[in-house]
Formats: C-alpha cells, sequence, structure tokens
C-alpha cells in the first residue's frame, strides 16, 4: 500500500507535490483573471468620477472679465469707504473700560449706532450695492448653483425666519429675526468684504450689515434665482 494520501487534484512522487492537476490550474487562473477584471473595472469607475466632477466644476465657473474684476474693486472700495466712516463716528465716541457696566455699554452701542446712521443720513439702496456689481452676483450665483445645488442653496436661504423684516438702508436688521447664515460654498464665491460688514439673505434679497451695530448697510433685490 501507498503510505500517503494522493488527492485528485495532486501528483506526488515520495510525498512531494510536484504539479497541480489541470482542473486546478484553470480554476486558479479563471480566478485572478475575475480579479483582475473586478480591480479594472473599479478603477474605470473612479477614473470616471473624477472626471465628471472635474468637469461639472470647470463647466460652473465663470470667467472674470476686466470689466467684472473692476466691478469688484469698486464695490469693495464701496464697502472700505463705509468701515472708515463708521470708524471716524467710534473714534468720537468715550471709551468704554474694563470695568463698564451693561447699562454703559448698551448706551454706547446706541450711541455708536446713532452716530452712523446720522453720518449716512443720505445713505439710499445703490449706493454700495451698484447695478453692475448687483448684476454680477445674479449672473455668479446662476452660474456657480444649477439644479440639486441651486435647490438647496435656496432651501438653506428660505428656511430662516425672515418675514417681516424690512428692507431701508440705514435702519437696524430687526433683534428679534434670524440672521440668515450665508452658506459657506456661496460665501466663497461672493467678493471679499471687511470683517466689518457681512452678506445677509432676507427671502430672495441679498443684504450688507454692519458685524457691531446691526445697520443695514445696502441691499439687492432678487439675489437669489
Amino acid at each position: 500500500m501507498r503510505d500517503f494520501l494522493c488527492t485528485n487534484d495532486d501528483r506526488f512522487l515520495g510525498g512531494i507535490i510536484l504539479a497541480r492537476s489541470p482542473y486546478v490550474m484553470k480554476h486558479s487562473v479563471i480566478k485572478r483573471t475575475v480579479f483582475v477584471f473586478r480591480v479594472a473595472i473599479l478603477l474605470c469607475l473612479i477614473i470616471l468620477s473624477v472626471s465628471v466632477i472635474a468637469q461639472e466644476k470647470k463647466d460652473s465657473q465663470i470667467e472674470i472679465s476686466a470689466k467684472d474684476k473692476e466691478t469688484i474693486k469698486i464695490f469693495q472700495n464701496h464697502t472700505k469707504e463705509y468701515v472708515k466712516a463708521r470708524e471716524e463716528v467710534r473714534k468720537k465716541l468715550p471709551k468704554l473700560s474694563k470695568e463698564s457696566t451693561p447699562e454703559q455699554i448698551k448706551a454706547h452701542d446706541a450711541a455708536f449706532e446713532d452716530g452712523v446712521r446720522k453720518a449716512r443720513a443720505g445713505a439710499k439702496p445703490g449706493d454700495v450695492f451698484s447695478r453692475d456689481i448687483a448684476n454680477y452676483i445674479r449672473t455668479l450665483i446662476k452660474a456657480e448653483f444649477k439644479g440639486k445645488y441651486r435647490a438647496e442653496l435656496r432651501e438653506t436661504v428660505l428656511e430662516a425666519d425672515t418675514k417681516g423684516v424690512s428692507l431701508r438702508v440705514n435702519y437696524p436688521y430687526p433683534e428679534t429675526k434670524e440672521l440668515t447664515q450665508i452658506p459657506p460654498t456661496l460665501l466663497l464665491k461672493l467678493p471679499q468684504l471687511p470683517k466689518e460688514v457681512k452678506y445677509r439673505f432676507v427671502g430672495r434679497h441679498l443684504l450688507l450689515v454692519d458685524t457691531d451695530n446691526g445697520l443695514i448697510v445696502d441691499y439687492m433685490l432678487n439675489a437669489l434665482p
């Protein structure tokens, strides 16, 4: 009798495997082929996905023309002029100390707001949001946010409780109303502002609001498509 067990799949000589049977070799080759094929499909899908995302991003971006760059520059200069004017008002106010009471702080804030309003007594819509920059921002939002991205943007903006907020330049944004936060994806696209001013939505309309005193610096209608 043989002192070792020989399987149907292996050939033995003195207990040493000499070769795999044709069936096992064929099965092994098929498994490797299927694995390589699956990996190749996965890589193709990854490459395709990256290409689609890159193309969507490229298609959504609008080229900033020389005219638009000048429009943005003028807009940003107007915001800086506002900041400069409000800082002139602040300099004339008595400085608060670390020991200032809540009443003194409240009175200081009220005086600051009143001083800025008086300094801009003749302010009107369009002083900062000129027609050119308003058209640029509308075009920008339409180009950058399409399909589901526009729907998501509208949902984020319009769900805020801003009903009843009056669009009045040089008047404070109501403290009882929600301040709509600008989605980061949109904020990155809009022209940059000084830290003393921020963008805010009231419905589909875009506002510039003073960060400290809450005054509406200016607004533009129908910014959101």
